[in-house]
């Protein structure tokens, strides 16, 4: 079954327009046919192969799912909008950490590709996945990506998953700075899982030929063994170490101080650590990547009994 997921989604994300038009019939067949805790028993059984257990959660993917009915906080909605966010990381680390954006962009007509540099970024604000990076924008075919943002901002992304940080954030496209790490495969995310303002670990995504990989790491750089990527990894295998990793990890703690659980994900672009995003719901809370070992410890350091 996990393979098989793992396929179709594959296929998915090769192919954009299918991709899109497929949320959107998601959307408005899941808005009207199910409330949300029956839609989240019925994506948890398809995606995760066992039920739920909302009434005494134990696994991480299981609590988040409970997180998505219990838990409300208008602080964690500012957060997860691509813009809004970044008044928040302002006041609290400081405005030198946010990459540089050109402009913000209620609707597609408003967007002139010819004032905008060589290389740039496109962001959909309102959700998750709503991504254009752009090396060379006189190779890319803009009717066709205009259409592309155009179906973003048809989209309300709480109605797939029930995510309701997304459910009010208005939706817009910002443009960004291309960075660039110099790394083989381009530019790394440097993920980290956040408890209760301590972080876990950090999740490095790699992309070798649109094939990316997940490896987790300590705050000494040791490879954890958390998901499936490392079974095909040797004793040896490591990846390149930020040298300013140890000011990551305090950045990280110091933007997930006010959630029991968040995800911090930053970039490291020649040794100047940038902002990328807040993330509450990790795949939506339906991770199959990872061992059942590692969803039982991100479970037991979720701490519902102090949600309110």
């Amino acid at each position: 079954m996990i393979k098989l997921l793992k396929k179709i989604k594959s296929i998915l994300k090769k192919n954009e327009v299918i991709l899109t038009i497929w949320r959107l019939l998601q959307q408005y067949y899941y808005k009207y046919i199910f409330n949300d805790e029956v839609l989240i028993r019925k994506q948890f059984k398809r995606k995760m192969g066992r039920d739920i257990n909302l009434k005494n959660p134990r696994y991480f993917n299981d609590k988040l799912q409970w997180l998505k009915l219990n838990w409300y906080d208008p602080l964690a909605a500012k957060c997860a909008d691509k813009y809004e966010v970044r008044k928040i990381i302002k006041k609290k680390i400081g405005d030198e950490y946010l990459n540089e954006i050109y402009s913000v962009y209620n609707s597609v007509h408003e967007i002139d590709i010819s004032k905008l540099p060589e290389k740039f970024v496109l962001k959909g604000t309102h959700g998750s996945g709503f991504n254009i990076i752009c090396k060379n924008k006189s190779k890319m075919n803009w009717k066709k990506e205009k259409k592309k943002m155009k179906r973003w901002l048809m989209m309300n992304y709480y109605w797939l998953y029930r995510e309701w940080v997304y459910k009010d954030i208005k939706p817009r496209i910002i443009d960004e700075k291309y960075l660039d790490d110099g790394l083989i495969g381009g530019l790394r995310d440097y993920k980290f899982y956040c408890f209760n303002g301590k972080a876990d670990s950090v999740m490095v995504v790699t992309k070798y030929n649109d094939n990316q990989k997940y490896y987790f790491f300590d705050k000494d750089w040791n490879l954890l063994r958390y998901c499936y990527s490392v079974l095909e990894t040797t004793d040896e295998f490591t990846l390149h170490k930020p040298n300013n990793l140890e000011t990551m990890f305090k950045i990280a703690e110091n933007l997930s101080s006010d959630f029991s659980f968040v995800r911090v994900d930053l970039y490291s672009v020649k040794n100047k650590i940038y902002f990328g995003e807040l993330t509450f719901f990790p795949e939506a809370g339906l991770d199959y990547s990872i061992f059942k070992t590692t969803d039982e410890l991100f479970g037991s350091k979720v701490k519902l009994d102090n949600i309110k």
